[in-house]
């Protein structure tokens, strides 16, 4: 959807992240009506990323975010030792108090993955990428294809047009087992060999289930 810039304020000298889309952009009402922008107007917490200014110029649109360092996925790719089991505890803490907020506030992701977890050097995290959110009120169908396979959750993978927030939860606790093992949960390479992964772990379905 766009590419992401570090970039500083010259008057300010604050660092920011830009999001320059790939779309054009003719009018501010198309912006407006972006989920990006009308989620992140009305979430405001310490775990999700913040929002600074939409800008949008010679039809070219631009979101300018707070900047963090990195994201959980760069934090864990390239180590030798596993994390310690308080870090995971507080980086889920701080990810399951985000989202119990958005939800709470009427929306969901669609596309939780470590990439769209940022972390900064004080270990604070922060849910952010919010181009396939959702409100929870508003009426399916909803499109099937959301999220990176990985993190899909069984409802999605078997096209489902009528999910919601737990979809979220799902994605969440495949987060937090790649945390323990540095290696994706249900690392599935086609929607059938995802949903072979997932009942390969956690057993077969019954009626019940």
């Amino acid at each position: 959807f766009g590419s992401v810039l570090k970039a500083v304020n010259i008057k300010s000298g604050d660092i920011v992240a830009i999001k320059k889309m790939k779309k054009k952009f003719y009018s501010w009402e198309e912006c407006i009506r972006l989920r990006e922008v009308r989620s992140l107007k009305k979430l405001k917490h310490k775990h999700i990323v913040k929002l600074k200014e939409v800008i949008r110029e010679n039809d070219e649109l631009f979101f300018v975010f707070e900047f963090l360092s990195q994201n959980i996925y760069e934090l864990t790719k390239d180590r030798k030792n596993f994390l310690q089991e308080d870090k995971i505890r507080s980086i889920m803490h701080q990810i399951l108090l985000g989202l119990a907020y958005m939800h709470k506030n009427g929306f969901f992701h669609r596309d939780l993955k470590p990439e769209n977890l940022l972390i900064n050097n004080d270990n604070i995290v922060k849910l952010a990428d919010f181009g396939l959110a959702r409100e929870i009120r508003s009426r399916p169908p909803y499109t099937d294809y959301v999220s990176t396979r990985w993190y899909r959750a069984p409802e999605v993978l078997l096209r489902s047009v009528e999910y919601n927030s737990p979809i979220d939860i799902w994605a969440l606790g495949c987060i937090m087992a790649e945390l323990y093992t540095f290696r994706p949960l249900f690392p599935g390479t086609s929607e059938p060999d995802e949903i072979y992964k997932i009942c390969s772990v956690l057993g077969t379905p019954n009626n019940t289930t």
